[in-house]
C-alpha cells in the first residue's frame, strides 16, 4: 500500500492538536468521504452534497481562475495510519479511499474533484479523534463561525463588479430610495444588515423583482418616481389608520409591492398620471376595506397578506 507524506505544521488550540498543510486536489478526491444522516442515520452528520453547488466551484477554478484559501478541515480516520514526525515536520498516511472524514468543505473537496485544473488546497487534519469528538467539531464549526449575512453580500457586489442586470438595476431604484430626502421610504432603509422597523435589499430586492415585465423598458429613475408616489399614497393610507409603521414590515412591504400592478392599472384607467395624489384617490376603498388587525397579525406570510389586499381591492369595484 501506498504511503504520502507532506510538510505540516502542528498547533495546539484548547484541548485539541491538529496539523496545517496543503494538499493537492486529486489527493483529496481520492481519499476523502463524507457520512450523511440520508447515508447513515445512526452515525451520520453531514449534509446531503448538492451537486450543483459542486458543479459551481468546479468552473470558477477552471473557467475563472478563482482562489478559495479557506482551509477542508479533515478527521484522520484509523485505516490511515495517520503519524507525524516532528523531527522532518511531516505527516505520512495510507493512500485509500476513506482515510480522512471531512468535518468541514464536503462541497469544496467534491468541486476541486470535478474541475480539470489542480490546485494546492489548504488543509486541517485532527487526529485520533472519536466519532463523538468528530460531531462536536462539526457542530461547532457549523455554529460558533458565524456567516456573512446577505444583506452585505448584496450591498458589496458592485465593489466586486460581480452584478448582473438586474441586480444593478435594483440597486439603482433601492439607492434612489435610500438617498434621496422625498423618498417614502428615506430613513427606513438598511443597506448592508438586518435591522429593525428598517427595509434590505434582500427583502426589497424580493419585493421589486418580479415586478420587472410591469416596468419594461423605463429608466431606474422613472421607476423610482412612480413607486415612490405609490408607497408615499400608501403611507397616508396606513397613517389614516395608524399604523404607518407597519409600512417596513418585511411581509407587509413585500405585499404591498406585490399589488402594485393592480394599483397602478387603476390609476392609469381613471387618471393616466402616477401622482400620490392620484395613488391614494384610486385606493381610497383599499384603504376603508383593509383590516389593521389583519396588517398587525404576527406569523402570517406575505402570501396570506396579499391576498387580503387584493381581495380589498377588489371590493370598489361597480358596474
Amino acid at each position: 500500500m501506498e504511503r504520502l507524506s507532506y510538510t505540516a505544521s502542528l498547533i495546539t488550540q484548547g484541548r485539541h492538536k491538529f496539523y496545517s498543510l496543503t494538499l493537492p486536489s486529486e489527493v483529496l478526491a481520492k481519499t476523502c468521504y463524507v457520512t450523511t444522516r440520508y447515508d447513515d442515520p445512526r452515525e451520520g452528520f453531514q449534509r446531503t452534497l448538492d451537486k450543483e453547488k459542486a458543479q459551481k466551484i468546479a468552473d470558477y477554478i477552471d473557467k475563472e481562475g478563482g482562489s478559495i484559501p479557506t482551509a477542508i478541515i479533515l478527521s484522520a480516520q484509523i485505516e490511515s495510519e495517520f503519524v507525524y514526525t516532528s523531527k522532518n515536520k511531516t505527516v505520512e498516511f495510507n493512500d485509500i479511499k476513506k482515510a480522512f472524514l471531512i468535518l468541514d468543505g464536503q462541497h469544496r473537496v467534491y468541486g476541486f474533484s470535478l474541475a480539470t485544473s489542480s490546485v494546492r488546497i489548504p488543509v486541517i487534519i485532527y487526529a485520533g479523534l472519536s466519532r463523538r469528538d468528530e460531531t462536536r467539531l462539526f457542530i461547532d464549526i457549523n455554529t460558533k463561525q458565524r456567516p456573512v449575512p446577505n444583506e452585505l453580500l448584496l450591498d458589496i457586489k458592485a465593489l466586486a463588479e460581480y452584478e448582473n442586470e438586474s441586480e444593478s438595476y435594483l440597486r439603482t431604484i433601492y439607492d434612489l430610495f435610500k438617498d434621496t430626502p422625498a423618498s417614502a421610504l428615506h430613513g427606513k432603509l438598511s443597506s448592508s444588515e438586518k435591522s429593525k422597523d428598517k427595509i434590505t435589499r434582500v427583502t426589497f430586492n424580493a419585493a421589486v423583482k418580479p415586478l420587472a415585465i410591469v416596468f419594461g423598458e423605463k429608466e431606474a429613475t422613472e421607476v423610482f418616481e412612480i413607486l415612490n408616489a405609490y408607497l408615499q399614497a400608501i403611507y397616508l393610507g396606513f397613517k389614516k389608520k395608524q399604523m404607518e409603521n407597519r409600512l417596513v414590515n418585511p411581509f407587509v412591504f413585500r405585499s404591498i409591492i406585490s399589488i402594485f400592478p393592480d394599483s397602478a392599472a387603476k390609476v392609469k384607467d381613471r387618471y393616466n398620471e402616477y401622482s400620490t395624489e392620484n395613488f391614494y384617490h384610486s385606493l381610497s376603498y383599499f384603504f376603508d376595506n383593509i383590516s389593521a388587525p389583519k396588517i398587525n397579525k404576527r406569523h402570517q406570510g406575505h402570501k396570506e397578506l396579499t391576498d387580503h389586499f387584493l381581495a380589498c381591492l377588489k371590493k370598489d369595484f361597480t358596474l
